[in-house]
């Protein structure tokens, strides 16, 4: 997968791109390339992707960090919505996915693998599940890659994922130590996000 992101640009526009290891197919489209099928899996999924290098809390806002991961996910090719893993004081974090749709699609990571069983495992005291990682949008695995030396999630949000008043980094446009967000004070490593 790795391979095929970094030397996207490179191949004609058209090209099939099989992975054996995952068994997902992926075709060159003009912005990069696009998921096309896997063969064990072809029901609908949420994504947990993170960005492609850590972020301070200034992000331009809610907006701003929503936008962060539709440019990084056009970048690779994804469609569909993407929105930060953030809470604000409009929003909590547990209403980013419609209601519909927190219980019936897993939460899985850029590979395909399943991360969370449903949406509502992270706030009921899910765990990630075992030997399986975050990836950023560019392949990098998220726990053991340098690009990010604190294994850490920021939200702005309570374990149940609702907003945390006050904790969301002057909604999320001031990156400065005196102000703070909420994070779970364990490492992303135990398999918890909140």
């Amino acid at each position: 997968y790795e391979t095929m992101t970094a030397t996207a640009r490179r191949q004609p526009e058209g090209s099939l791109v099989y992975i054996l290891d995952q068994t997902d197919l992926y075709l060159r489209v003009r912005d990069g390339v696009q998921y096309i099928f896997t063969s064990w899996h072809v029901s609908p999924q949420l994504h947990l992707i993170a960005l492609n290098s850590p972020q301070t809390g200034s992000m331009r806002g809610i907006r701003g960090a929503d936008f962060l991961c539709f440019t990084q996910a056009q970048g690779i090719g994804m469609k569909g919505t993407f929105r930060a893993f953030l809470s604000s004081r409009l929003q909590d974090l547990h209403s980013i996915v419609r209601k519909t749709d927190r219980q019936n699609l897993s939460v899985v990571n850029l590979k395909d693998e399943v991360l969370f069983d449903s949406w509502d495992d992270i706030f009921s005291g899910g765990r990630m599940k075992e030997n399986v990682s975050i990836y950023s949008f560019d392949g990098k695995d998220v726990l053991h890659d340098n690009t990010w030396p604190e294994k850490m999630v920021w939200h702005g949000s309570t374990s149940r994922g609702e907003r945390h008043v006050d904790s969301f980094c002057e909604t999320w446009r001031v990156g400065e130590h005196a102000l703070t967000g909420m994070d779970y004070p364990r490492k992303l490593s135990s398999g918890d996000l909140l």
